[in-house]
């Protein structure tokens, strides 16, 4: 179980969702995840390099609010999925944010945050990578990105940036913002129990691609956390990516 309390908001006419995307997978012959693994995935799906500058809302595969879009009101955003290989496994630096913020307090999420005026993508999620974990960016090399998100709860796009590090970094958690900076091995998220999913229903976010209006979350309890929200669809959507599986369509 998870050893740190968050309020998970969930509604009352929640549900249990679907099995793991992998889930139909051998798991005699399922792949250990290594970063050559994770960067052959990219290649396989034209997301090696950099990320496009000029994102809009409508990069994201999500069901976005038309006036959020129109008005101007979702603030631009970049994380840093920061890997490094140990005993051939990827492993992935995550942070448990600061119970003192204004929002999403004690969330497990990457290091990242909004994008100043001028300032291009990568350069934000690296230096909120190492003004919240100390994290240099001559240690990380950019391999590529992940399809931008939106989050309705902060109104924010946000850009998966996805960096390689040599070796495991040595990292210190900024107390202002941070409560603690830990890492997760990939394959330990392919472990049974580990995922799950739940269906969602909010009246005022009606999902078009379901009969029911319902639309996923991802969850996973690793680490002695819960991770979920932004950091789970990212994490399911690296996953993917490195496994060569997809997410079945909503129906």
């Amino acid at each position: 179980m998870a050893n740190y309390p968050q309020i998970i908001p969930r509604p009352p006419t929640w549900k249990p969702g679907r099995v793991a995307p992998w889930a139909g997978l051998d798991r005699a012959a399922r792949p250990s995840i290594s970063i050559e693994l994770i960067t052959n995935g990219l290649a396989n799906r034209g997301l090696e390099g950099l990320p496009r500058e000029n994102i809009s809302a409508r990069d994201a595969d999500v069901e976005i609010l038309d006036g959020l879009v129109s008005r101007g009101e979702l603030r631009h955003s970049a994380v840093l999925i920061a890997l490094f290989e140990e005993a051939g496994s990827a492993r992935v630096v995550l942070t448990r944010r600061s119970t003192k913020l204004s929002s999403h307090q004690g969330e497990v999420s990457f290091p990242g945050g909004r994008v100043e005026p001028g300032e291009r993508l990568v350069d934000a999620a690296l230096r909120e990578a190492q003004e919240e974990v100390g994290l240099l960016a001559n240690e990380a090399s950019i391999v590529g990105h992940l399809h931008p998100i939106v989050t309705l709860v902060s109104r924010s796009l946000i850009q998966p940036v996805i960096a390689v590090l040599d070796a495991r970094p040595a990292l210190t958690a900024d107390p202002r913002e941070v409560d603690r900076v830990f890492d997760v091995a990939l394959d330990d998220l392919l472990v049974d129990g580990v995922f799950h999913e739940e269906r969602w229903s909010r009246p005022e976010r009606p999902s078009p691609r379901t009969a029911d209006g319902s639309f996923p979350l991802w969850f996973f309890e690793v680490s002695g956390e819960m991770v979920w929200g932004a950091t789970g669809r990212l994490l399911v959507d690296l996953l993917c990516l490195s496994l060569g599986v997809e997410v079945a369509p909503e129906t």
